[in-house]
C-alpha cells in the first residue's frame, strides 16, 4: 500500500501503469484492495494515492514560496515531486516534510540549475522559519548565571528555535520583496471585478545576483517570527557558543583578525545586550548539551 501511494503520479494524476517490476499496476492492486461494484481496485487505489500526493504537495507549496518564486511554478512542482519520491511522508505530522528539501536540491542540481545555489538558500531559510515557529524554547540565561560563571568559563546555548545561516544571497531581502507583491496582488484583488492588476503588481520581483556573504539569524519573539541581519564577527560569536565554546573564547577567535580601528568591546557588549534581550541564550546542560 504504501509503495503504491508513494510512487508518483503520472501527468494526469492517475497510477502508473505499470509496477516497479514490471506486472501491471491493475494485476497487483487486485491482490490488496478489494473492487467495489462502482469501482476497482485500481479506481479505489488512485483515491488514496490522489490525497496523498495533493495533499503534500500542498505542504510544500506553502512552506517554500520563495524557493517557488526563484523557480517558477512548474519546475517547483517537479522538483516536490522528485523530491517526494526519494523522501516520502516519514512523520505524523506533515511539519517535517519539507525538512530535506535543502540537502535534496543541493544533491540534485539539475532540477533547480541554473538557481540551484539561490534556491538552496532560500530553502534553507524558509525551513528555518518553520523551524522558528514551532521549535522548543528553554528557560532563559539569567543575569546571575553570567555572573556566577564568568567569560571564561561561562558556555552558554542557543534556543532552539534559532538558525544561523550564512548565505551567498540576500534571501532575507527576497522574502521582504515577495510578500509586498503578494500584499500588492492581495490588494489589486480586492478591488471591483472590472480592476485588472497592474502589471507592477504582478511583475516577478528581480532574483538577486550573488553578493557575497550574507548572515542571517532565524527566530522568534513572542510567538512572531523574525529574521535579523548579523555582522560576520557577531555571527562567528554565535556559532562558537553554539558550538560549545566558553564567551571568552568565542569573542577571542571570531575577533583575531578584525579591524584594530574599530571599538569591538563597545560593540560585542552592544551585541549581548540585544540577544540576551531577544532571549536567544539558555543554559547548557552538564554534559554540554544544549
Amino acid at each position: 500500500m504504501a509503495e503504491a501511494l508513494f510512487r508518483p503520479l503520472t501527468a494526469r494524476d492517475r497510477l502508473q501503469p505499470a509496477w516497479s517490476d514490471g506486472r501491471t499496476t491493475a494485476s497487483v492492486a487486485a491482490d490488496f484492495v478489494k473492487a467495489s461494484p462502482g469501482l476497482g481496485s485500481v479506481e479505489r487505489l488512485e483515491i488514496y494515492a490522489r490525497s496523498y500526493w495533493f495533499r503534500v504537495l500542498d505542504c510544500l507549496y506553502e512552506d517554500y514560496p520563495g524557493v517557488r518564486a526563484i523557480l517558477g511554478q512548474r519546475r517547483f512542482m517537479k522538483l516536490c515531486t522528485a523530491f517526494l519520491a526519494q523522501y516520502p511522508s516519514a512523520s505524523f505530522t506533515l511539519r517535517n516534510l519539507g525538512s530535506r528539501l535543502p540537502e535534496f536540491i543541493e544533491a540534485e542540481p539539475s532540477l533547480s540549475a541554473p538557481r540551484t545555489a539561490l534556491a538552496g538558500d532560500m530553502a534553507r531559510f524558509e525551513w528555518a522559519q518553520v523551524v522558528a515557529f514551532d521549535g522548543p524554547s528553554r528557560p532563559p540565561l539569567s543575569q546571575d548565571d553570567i555572573l556566577d560563571a564568568g567569560p571564561a568559563r561561562l558556555r552558554v546555548a542557543l534556543q532552539p528555535h534559532i538558525t544561523l545561516l550564512e548565505c551567498a544571497y540576500p534571501v532575507d531581502e527576497l522574502t521582504l520583496a515577495l510578500k509586498k507583491r503578494d500584499s500588492a496582488l492581495r490588494g489589486e484583488a480586492s478591488n471591483t471585478l472590472t480592476a485588472m492588476p497592474s502589471s507592477r503588481a504582478t511583475r516577478r520581483p528581480t532574483l538577486p545576483r550573488k553578493a557575497g556573504r550574507v548572515f542571517v539569524a532565524v527566530h522568534r519573539q513572542e510567538n512572531v517570527l523574525f529574521f535579523k541581519r548579523l555582522e560576520p564577527e557577531a555571527y562567528a560569536i554565535l556559532t562558537a557558543l553554539r558550538d560549545g565554546r566558553t564567551l571568552s573564547a568565542a569573542c577571542a577567535a571570531a575577533l583575531r583578525d578584525a579591524d584594530p580601528a574599530v571599538d569591538w568591546a563597545a560593540r560585542v557588549r552592544e551585541w549581548f545586550q540585544t540577544w540576551q534581550a531577544l532571549g536567544w541564550f539558555s543554559r547548557r546542560s552538564p554534559r554540554g548539551r544544549p
